[in-house]
C-alpha cells in the first residue's frame, strides 16, 4: 500500500509541476497593458476594453464588431477601411477574458456576453439602432444579442457564425473536466485554441490586405501571458453552447433584420455546411460564398469580406432613403 501511495504522489508531482510552472509567472492584466487607443468600460463584472475607429466623412451610422472565441479585436483590423471609407463609425472591443479586457472568475455562458455587450453600449451611450457584424463565436452572441433587442439593431452580418452542429462534439470530452481541463488547457492550450494559424508550410496571405500567418500568431499567443485567458475559453466551452444555436437564430429569423451572411467553403472549424441550416433559420438572408475560404477568412480575406459587408450596408442605407 505505502509503495502504491508513493507512486501515485509521484504521478501527481510529475503530471501537476508542468501546470504550476506553467501558470506561475503568469500576469494579471492591467491599465499599463493598455495602448495609447480605447480604453476601459467598467462595468459590472469588469473592465472591458473597446476602441472607436472614426472616419474623416461620417454617414452618422454605427457598426459594432463582435469577435469569436480566442482572437479579440485585432482580428477586424485588414477590413476596417472598407467601412471607415464608407463613412462609418465602428467600435470594436475584446469579450471579457479575451485580448485587453479584464479576465475576472466568472461563469462565461450566453447572459455574459450578452449582457457586457449591452453594458458597453449603454457606457458609450450608443441610443441610436446600430448595424453589428458577429464572427464565429460573434455569431450566435449576436444572435441572442439581437433577440434581446432587436429595436436597437438596424442589420446582421454574420462571419462564418458558430452554432449549426446537431451534436456538441465536447460533450464527452475529457480535456474540460474539472481539474483535468484546467490542467491539459494550461498545458496545450496554445496547440488547441491556434491550430488553424500554423507557421510551418503556410502559404503567403494572397490578399494585400490580409494579416500573416506570422503577426496573428504573434498577436493571438499574446494573450497567453495574461492570468485568466485559458480559464475564460473553458468556462466558454463549459458553459456556452457554441454548437447548436439554431434556435435563437430561428427566433431572429422571425424579426425580419436585415442580414448578410459570409462563409468559406473549406471552413474546418465551422463547416461550410452549416450554411444550409442558417438560410432555413433566416431565409432571407444574403449568402456569400467564398470558394476555398477557410474559417480565418476575416483576416485572410480582408477585402472580399470587407467589401461584402461594406456593399451590404451601403444597400441598407439606399433602401432606407
Amino acid at each position: 500500500m505505502r509503495k502504491f501511495l508513493i507512486s501515485l504522489l509521484v504521478i501527481a508531482v510529475v503530471l501537476w509541476l508542468p501546470y504550476f510552472i506553467k501558470t506561475y509567472g503568469l500576469k494579471t492584466i492591467s491599465e499599463a497593458d493598455l495602448p495609447d487607443v480605447g480604453g476601459w468600460a467598467q462595468l459590472d463584472q469588469g473592465n472591458l476594453y473597446y476602441r472607436w475607429y472614426e472616419p474623416e466623412i461620417p454617414n452618422n451610422e454605427i457598426v459594432v464588431l463582435v469577435h469569436g472565441f480566442s482572437t479579440p479585436h485585432f482580428v477586424w483590423n485588414p477590413l476596417m477601411s472598407f467601412l471607415m471609407d464608407s463613412g462609418y463609425k465602428v467600435l470594436a472591443y475584446d469579450h471579457f477574458g479575451r485580448g485587453l479586457s479584464e479576465k475576472p472568475e466568472i461563469l462565461y455562458d450566453q447572459n455574459l456576453f450578452v449582457d457586457s455587450l449591452k453594458g458597453l453600449l449603454d457606457h458609450q451611450m450608443v441610443s441610436q439602432p446600430f448595424h453589428i457584424v458577429g464572427y464565429s463565436m460573434g455569431g450566435p452572441v449576436v444572435a441572442h444579442y439581437s433577440s434581446k433587442y432587436p429595436e436597437s439593431v438596424k442589420s446582421m452580418s454574420l462571419i462564418a457564425p458558430a452554432g449549426f452542429m446537431i451534436e456538441d462534439p465536447t460533450a464527452n470530452m475529457w480535456t474540460i473536466k474539472p481539474l483535468i481541463g484546467e490542467w491539459f488547457w494550461n498545458l496545450f492550450g496554445s496547440l488547441v485554441v491556434f491550430q488553424d494559424n500554423k507557421l510551418d508550410g503556410s502559404p503567403a496571405r494572397k490578399d494585400p490586405l490580409a494579416l500573416s500567418k506570422s503577426d496573428f500568431v504573434e498577436k493571438a499567443r499574446s494573450q497567453m501571458q495574461f492570468k485568466g485567458f485559458i480559464e475564460s475559453l473553458l468556462s466558454t466551452v463549459r458553459h456556452f453552447n457554441l454548437f447548436n444555436a439554431e434556435e435563437v437564430f430561428l427566433e431572429v429569423g422571425q424579426l425580419n433584420i436585415p442580414t448578410l451572411t459570409i462563409w468559406g467553403t473549406e471552413d474546418g472549424v465551422v463547416p461550410f455546411a452549416g450554411s444550409e441550416s442558417l438560410m432555413k433559420s433566416i431565409p432571407h438572408s444574403q449568402l456569400i460564398i467564398i470558394e476555398g475560404g477557410k474559417h480565418d477568412i476575416t483576416y485572410s480575406e480582408p477585402t472580399k469580406v470587407g467589401s461584402a459587408i461594406r456593399d451590404f450596408l451601403n444597400q441598407q442605407l439606399k433602401t432606407e432613403a
